[in-house]
């Protein structure tokens, strides 16, 4: 458990991200691929579901005993939590509204945030779009571990910790990698939040919010589902940098195993993700992708190549001011 993993740094590469490119030659080839882009009619009424059911869940937990809250909060809350940050990201391309309605997007995300416990969807947006268009951005894509965390977790045991403390890093890294400046978006997303979840502590104590938030940290850590964040990007293959995964959990998950569909065409709500791939099927079979995610976390924390560091990054020409 303490041999030192394979990497010692990050794969620096000097090509632009690929899907640029791709994008651009599916659609000479499949015009009618633009026809998926645009809003999901449907992605709101799932959305409000779950937060609807974690509402109820929320007066269910308030009488039950300690071990109860937390074995309820890992196992039911905490995956429709992950469900919703999911619901989030697909939320942050515009897709429930239409781009003419991003404020309608924006608030619609504040709203899907609310069973989370924390406040998170505004600070989400900001970062994301970074993601798509700095794709392995040096000091520009806060989806990439820091040095530090490719230095220390290397080892089986510290990359299971690293694992467990996934959702922490992701809060925290942005102030340290590319930190910007709280916008009222953020405000009004902290102040919804927090008057939410002091209605539900004024209505039902404090068991409720334990759960929410617990929830939350318990299932984007260590949990099956948590295996998409290390299966979309972590380099399993020498120069691939993006991989989809085409299982049964996409559907509690708003399809984001299509991550190459995705970053191929982020205009594309998830639902119709897979008409992508059935339509340009054959620039999306032949290259890597994953069969299950727990394999992806198994591989993650045994495989001394696999680890913080096993991340491609490339220097962009602009600061990150700009």
């Amino acid at each position: 458990m303490g041999k030192t993993g394979g990497r010692d740094d990050f794969e620096w590469v000097y090509t632009d991200q690929p899907h640029t490119a791709r994008r651009k030659e599916i659609l000479a080839k499949y015009p009618e691929i633009k026809t998926l882009m645009g809003p999901d009619p449907q992605l709101k009424w799932v959305v409000s579901g779950l937060v609807l059911i974690q509402l109820v869940a929320c007066y269910l937990v308030h009488d039950l005993s300690w071990k109860w809250v937390f074995f309820w909060a890992y196992g039911f809350g905490g995956c429709i939590n992950h469900s919703l940050t999911l619901a989030i990201h697909d939320i942050s391309h515009n897709v429930a509204f239409g781009n003419k309605l991003a404020k309608w997007n924006r608030w619609f995300a504040m709203w899907a945030n609310l069973p989370i416990g924390l406040p998170y969807s505004a600070s989400f947006k900001k970062y994301h779009i970074d993601h798509h268009r700095y794709l392995g951005g040096d000091q520009l894509d806060v989806d990439i571990p820091t040095d530090w965390e490719g230095w220390f977790f290397c080892t089986p045991a510290r990359k299971v910790l690293w694992l467990f403390l996934q959702p922490f890093f992701y809060a925290l890294r942005p102030l340290v990698v590319n930190p910007k400046p709280v916008g009222p978006m953020e405000i009004q997303n902290t102040v919804v939040q927090l008057l939410v979840d002091a209605i539900i502590f004024y209505f039902w104590g404090l068991k409720p919010i334990v759960y929410l938030i617990a929830g939350s940290i318990l299932c984007l850590g260590i949990h099956p589902f948590s295996g998409h964040f290390i299966a979309e990007h972590y380099m399993f293959l020498k120069g691939h940098e993006t991989y989809s995964y085409y299982g049964p959990l996409n559907f509690l998950t708003f399809n984001v195993g299509y991550h190459m569909e995705h970053h191929d065409f982020p205009s594309i709500p998830g639902s119709k993700l897979p008409q992508v791939k059935k339509i340009a099927a054959e620039y999306y079979d032949s290259l890597p992708q994953h069969t299950s995610w727990f394999q992806v976390l198994w591989d993650f924390v045994f495989d001394e190549n696999i680890g913080p560091y096993a991340r491609i990054k490339r220097e962009y020409k602009l600061s990150k001011l700009e």
